[in-house]
């Protein structure tokens, strides 16, 4: 698996983007349903941009005229995984999450890496928007992913959409 990352000027250069976008990505794969995704000729691409680009690309894809904190655009359906070389891209807001981490006491790495896991598992197919089952699931989803790599429950906190 390919994980490709571009990083924006805002996002501070002492730490490693691109390295966080990898491990993030893959161990949300390999906690998914998808694991053997991992294994396979594929590609993920992370962008670490400014709100202003997100805020556009939410406007344009999503009808929501405002910044986000994070966007997936996922290439292929969940049927599609197993064959598919590009599953998407995921595209994070530096302000809003260098907000949303402060609020959470924790640091913008531990947070844009909860943030990447969450894209990547929408680009595997997992919803928190079509019914509370599926909601969960991806929490539960989520909280095994990030416990791999020694983040606690950031539902423990507040939510994580914005």
């Amino acid at each position: 698996m390919l994980i490709e990352a571009d990083v924006s000027e805002e996002w501070d250069s002492r730490s490693n983007w691109e390295e966080l976008a990898a491990r993030a990505v893959r161990t949300a794969v390999v906690h998914s349903r998808h694991a053997t995704l991992a294994e396979r000729d594929c590609e993920i691409s992370v962008k670490f941009t400014s709100d202003d680009e997100v805020h556009a690309l939410n406007a344009e894809w999503r009808g929501k005229d405002k910044p986000t904190n994070v966007l997936s655009f996922p290439m292929a359906e969940e049927d599609e995984l197993d064959r598919a070389p590009m599953l998407g891209d995921i595209v994070l807001a530096h302000g809003v999450c260098a907000t949303e981490a402060a609020d959470r006491q924790v640091s913008i790495e531990t947070h844009a890496t909860h943030l990447v896991v969450h894209g990547t598992l929408h680009l595997l197919g997992y919803d928190h928007e079509t019914s509370d089952a599926d909601a969960e699931l991806m929490e539960e989803t989520e909280r095994k992913a990030l416990a791999a790599i020694g983040i606690a429950d950031p539902y423990s906190l507040t939510g994580v959409h914005s």
